[in-house]
């Protein structure tokens, strides 16, 4: 497999170098692996600090700067970052009035962002913590306990982050982090397995005219196995599959997310597919937000996510942002 990289061993301190050069509004600490707002700590400003497996850009380190993260912290490819990562990102962004840390839930994720929240703590910083378990795929996963965390992430960082970014409190940024990832939810499906720079080969078998339905962002196998299916029958298979699991009264904010290797235009394509079916439903959509925000390296395929809102979640959505991944209204 052909990458373009140097030696796997530096992947996530080289990009840190090129986003640095890149983003000056960001402060990319690369020998630290903490990437932060150049303004941070802004006084009396809830801070918002995630992180995660490298693989997954834009998210988090993309979604670092105004109206979303204050800082994120990156792992290695599909590995966790460590609590001293998320210690000095949280002591980086506090103005006073406290850190919200945005944590998928993935195992690793999950007890470093707790050890980190402990640490913090005792450092005098206010944590809390919101956990983002929206994929209805499968309820264990080799990487969970619980349902795992996916496409539904952007939402909370965005719509917390815009909270924060309005001076609410540390109590109600973590209340509409809550109520976003409550809810929402996410189905996936790969059309190709990704391919890790350390291993150089793909995670995992699917063969020409297979594809997997439910995978998550890691590689993971999802709950079944298909022959190739059409835009449109993809489209039915995950709305159906969110559906069954949640019966939204509002409209819903829909992400269509590309796993890395889907182009635009495929993408475009299935969301058409995704409006029809939600239109056949009786779902209304008040946004929809189309392209590669939530990763898995080179994988092929794509996720849907849905998020019931209000005026005020609406509200906060539209809210202006400025970041690498995600910008608009600023």
């Amino acid at each position: 497999m052909k990458m373009l990289i140097n030696v796997p061993e530096t992947v996530v301190a080289d990009a840190l170098r090129g986003m640095a050069a890149a983003h000056p509004e960001l402060a990319v600490d690369v020998e630290n692996r903490v990437i932060v707002r150049k303004d941070a700590p802004v006084a009396g400003k809830v801070g918002l600090v995630s992180g995660g497996g490298s693989g997954h850009e834009p998210l988090h380190g993309g979604f670092v700067g105004p109206g979303m993260l204050s800082a994120a912290c990156p792992g290695e490819v599909f590995t966790s970052p460590v609590p001293d990562q998320m210690v000095r990102a949280a002591a980086a962004v506090d103005g006073g009035a406290g850190v919200l840390f945005v944590v998928k839930n993935y195992t690793g994720d999950v007890l470093n962002f707790d050890m980190a929240a402990e640490l913090a703590e005792d450092e005098g910083v206010q944590i809390a913590k919101v956990l983002v378990n929206d994929d209805v795929a499968v309820t264990d996963s080799l990487y969970t306990a619980g349902r795992r965390g996916t496409g539904a992430t952007l939402f909370v960082e965005k719509i917390a982050g815009a909270a924060a970014e309005a001076g609410q409190p540390l109590e109600r940024v973590e209340a509409v982090a809550r109520q976003v990832n409550e809810n929402s939810r996410s189905f996936g499906v790969a059309l190709s397995a990704c391919t890790t720079p350390s291993k150089g080969t793909p995670t995992f078998d699917l063969p020409e005219g297979e594809l997997e339905l439910g995978i998550g962002i890691h590689g993971e196998p999802g709950r079944e196995r298909r022959p190739m299916m059409t835009s449109g029958e993809i489209a039915e298979a995950a709305v159906d599959a969110i559906l069954a699991d949640i019966t939204p009264r509002n409209p819903v904010l829909v992400l269509v997310n590309g796993m890395g290797a889907t182009p635009l235009l495929e993408l475009y394509g299935f969301n058409a597919e995704v409006q029809r079916v939600l239109g056949e439903r009786g779902v209304p959509v008040a946004r929809v937000l189309v392209g590669n925000y939530v990763t898995s390296l080179d994988m092929a395929g794509a996720s849907v996510s849905l998020c019931q809102i209000d005026e005020e979640l609406l509200r906060l959505w539209d809210a202006p942002v400025r970041t690498a991944g995600l910008r608009w209204g600023m």
